[in-house]
């Protein structure tokens, strides 16, 4: 085994722990705080960087501060707008974690020689015995739980990887930070998507592509013209705030429509559907499902798992058939389907139902 590990450092209480638990496990150690966007963000800022160096020599590691901002803008934040531009929901963090956290660096950790990669994640890896292959696991703090936006790794990237975490409740990483005297022991947790810290994201994707957006028809069910919405982008499946329509009953975001750049508002159940496709599939106990499966599949990430049948229809696509009828299946977005505690695999929601 290679004892050598690069801890990605964020700045946060969770990589200070994790990269405590590293050293302690007997690894060689560096740390790397990596520059992902200088346009404003909570994440990566001076502070953070500070907060990770801070650490990084009270443990007595070299620390590194490695510019991204290249692979970020090209991974993360194109991919983000493209997706919204196409009338879907994207997941931003998932691309980070794929592009960025795991490929671009295990790349640039491999240069410097380092052959592991260690994060403040909550999740854990297992190695299947019979098959060999690596298993992804779900935290023993289940209100941390990070596994849903982990399903991507790869065979490779789960053999190089450390989650320290993994079997840690939130309370004793803070507790062990405290012990250690860590800066980061009473910083709080990022929240939104950190190269949006206002939450607007309909303002970020005027500001980038330097254009406003077309504003349009809104619609309700029959089609009958109700309000005007002030771009595609500013609204997703289910949304209830912010329409600015006046209706008898509650309405929400049933639809979108690229080619009439309208948004359809209906009632709670036009909300609701039975089945989706997923498109861009990463498996992890297997290559290939080969049969259909009963799984648990979440379709957001703080959705609870809901029972489902799937079964892979092609060679990167997956259709799955919901027991009970599901509120919001949103296009972009991810799902994640669960066997027990074990990731069975996800991949990127697509367009209308499975039918």
């Amino acid at each position: 085994m290679n004892s050598k590990a690069v801890i990605a450092m964020s700045g946060g209480v969770d990589s200070s722990v994790a990269a405590s638990l590293a050293l302690e496990a007997g690894y060689e150690c560096i740390g790397i705080t990596l520059k992902l966007y200088s346009g404003g963000s909570r994440c990566c800022s001076l502070e953070d960087i500070n907060d990770a160096r801070q650490v990084a020599w009270r443990l007595d590691i070299p620390h590194y501060v490695l510019n991204f901002t290249g692979e970020f803008e090209t991974n993360v934040i194109r991919p983000f707008v493209e997706t919204y531009m196409r009338g879907e929901t994207p997941n931003p963090c998932i691309d980070c974690n794929r592009f960025i956290k795991w490929k671009a660096l295990l790349q640039r950790a491999a240069q410097l020689g380092f052959d592991r990669l260690v994060t403040g994640h909550y999740a854990q890896i297992e190695r299947d015995t019979v098959s060999g292959r690596f298993l992804l696991k779900k935290a023993e703090d289940l209100q941390k739980d990070q596994s849903y936006v982990l399903y991507m790794l790869s065979q490779d990237e789960l053999r190089r990887t450390l989650f320290p975490l993994g079997a840690l409740s939130k309370a004793r990483v803070r507790s062990i930070a405290e012990e250690k005297n860590f800066i980061t022991a009473k910083k709080n947790d990022s929240q939104d998507i950190c190269f949006v810290p206002s939450g607007d994201y309909g303002a970020f994707i005027e500001s980038w592509t330097g254009k406003p957006l077309e504003e349009g028809e809104i619609v309700n069910m029959q089609g009958k013209v109700i309000g005007r919405h002030r771009g595609l982008a500013r609204y997703t499946l289910g949304q209830r705030r912010g329409l600015a329509v006046a209706c008898n009953e509650p309405v929400y975001v049933a639809a979108k429509s690229i080619r009439n750049n309208t948004v359809t508002l209906g009632s709670e159940t036009s909300l609701y559907s039975k089945s989706c496709r997923i498109r861009d599939i990463n498996l992890i106990p297997f290559e290939r499902m080969e049969k259909p499966m009963h799984v648990k599949v979440k379709t957001r990430y703080l959705q609870k798992e809901e029972g489902a049948r799937a079964e892979q229809c092609g060679p990167d696509e997956i259709r799955i058939d919901f027991d009970e009828e599901q509120r919001a299946i949103t296009p972009g977005q991810a799902a994640v389907m669960y066997d027990g505690s074990y990731v069975v695999g996800g991949g990127t929601i697509l367009q209308g139902n499975a039918d």
